[in-house]
């Protein structure tokens, strides 16, 4: 299981798959557990985190877990307790308070998963502070990467932050979350697949860099995690671990790379350009929720596309006012910085045609090795009774539609998106991928 690959990366004693040094991350703790309590002062002391802790919880997090851990950290440091609002938003304006209410502490300790960990983790890395997570539910990956997913005027950005000195789970908590955000943990871990084909994609095209390694640390258990998925939703502490290592795996991944890459492609396009149009009859979803609609997207995409000829590719009209017309004043320019890097010119174009003439079926035979079918990822988000389409998170059809379409356009993250859409055929595979 992962425990022992987290104990070697803590170490710094993990083999690099892509023939580097031994690999060795930022954060100095890892503890999953079935139960934290009466170890929660020990795991927090030997870091030397400072005098000052504030504790940042909201109230849901703050009765699962928050108040227990302010008590028992009461002998380590002075405590500050720092109650976000209900359900908070991972945005420029909360961090900013969050940094305000946080100016004494030393340290930040986050409880709760993605929205205070991403929030905890931005703020403490602008005021150059170290900080701690300890989870609540096993609802996706960014426990340990070193990126944050922070809407800036309206842009939801994976921003770079810092990673946690030490992170810690109660794996009884864990099982106990609502079983949405447990779907949703699986959800965000099913992308594997689909988010390495798109790197992949990108580095056989551009020759940008590519590393197995994050791939790697997550082979041990995500066969025997998508066999699991059943227990996993029915309390089994066993498949509950396994969920959880993955997570902390995929994230170690990112950490180690220094970007999202390897676990964000386009199926988090997809979702994150959702995020960015918010409509008030559109009832609320988990990310990985998400995630695991948009990755059944994504690889139908991808297998149409390898399966397919050689694909010819043309320059990208878009311009600049046409995404102003799109996005708005604020949000077209912003979206438009990202997209214009990435844009297909003339002779972007030619010297791509003639690499995919001359060695396309090299690529799809590299790209279909390092996928799962998309059957098979859908018996996954079945057996576990998760949304599978549009419809069960109960979004209109034609605005998903709109945003399979349009999501290549939020970041300058070249994905089978961008390729099905410069070569001629995203709208016509669309109404049979979504």
């Amino acid at each position: 299981m992962g425990r022992h690959t987290i104990e070697r990366l803590l170490a710094g004693t993990y083999a690099d798959p892509d023939g580097g040094a031994p690999l060795k991350v930022a954060t100095r703790a890892v503890a999953v557990e079935r139960s934290l309590d009466g170890v929660t002062a020990d795991l927090v002391r030997p870091l030397g985190l400072g005098q000052r802790l504030a504790v940042v919880s909201d109230p849901e997090t703050h009765e699962i877990m928050g108040a227990q851990v302010a008590r028992a950290l009461q002998g380590v440091a002075t405590i500050d307790e720092v109650m976000l609002p209900r359900h908070p938003h991972a945005d420029g304006e909360t961090v900013e308070n969050l940094r305000a209410a946080t100016t004494s502490a030393d340290a930040l300790v986050a409880i709760g998963s993605g929205t205070i960990n991403d929030l905890c983790k931005y703020a403490s890395a602008q005021d150059g502070k170290p900080y701690i997570v300890f989870g609540t539910a096993p609802s996706m990956n960014g426990y340990t990467s070193v990126n944050a997913a922070i809407t800036l005027n309206g842009h939801k950005k994976s921003l770079a932050a810092q990673a946690p000195v030490g992170a810690f789970f109660d794996v009884s908590v864990l099982a106990a979350a609502p079983k949405r955000m447990i779907r949703s943990g699986l959800g965000d871990s099913l992308c594997r697949p689909t988010a390495q084909a798109d790197w992949l994609l990108t580095h056989l095209l551009f020759d940008l860099p590519y590393r197995t390694m994050p791939f790697v640390l997550l082979e041990e258990d995500e066969g025997p995690l998508f066999d699991s998925a059943a227990d996993l939703l029915a309390g089994d502490l066993g498949a509950m671990e396994r969920l959880t290592y993955t997570l902390l795996l995929s994230g170690f991944g990112t950490a180690i790379c220094g970007n999202s890459l390897p676990a964000s492609q386009g199926e988090h396009l997809i979702s994150h350009y959702s995020d960015m149009l918010p409509d008030g009859a559109r009832p609320f979803s988990f990310h990985g929720e998400q995630i695991g609609v948009t990755t059944l997207t994504m690889a139908r995409l991808q297998e149409e596309m390898l399966e397919g000829p050689a694909p010819v590719l043309s320059v990208d009209g878009n311009h600049e006012q046409d995404f102003i017309a799109h996005f708005g004043p604020v949000l077209g320019p912003s979206c438009w910085r990202d997209f214009a890097q990435k844009r297909l010119t003339r002779d972007k174009a030619d010297a791509l045609n003639a690499r995919i003439a001359q060695t396309w079926d090299a690529i799809r035979t590299r790209i279909a090795g390092i996928t799962l079918p998309s059957s098979r990822l859908a018996e996954v988000l079945t057996e576990a009774g998760a949304p599978r389409s549009p419809e069960d998170l109960g979004w209109a059809r034609d605005f998903y539609l709109g945003a399979v379409r349009h999501a290549r356009k939020i970041r300058n993250r070249y994905t089978f998106l961008d390729f099905a859409a410069d070569a001629r055929v995203l709208d016509q595979l669309i109404p049979r991928v979504a």
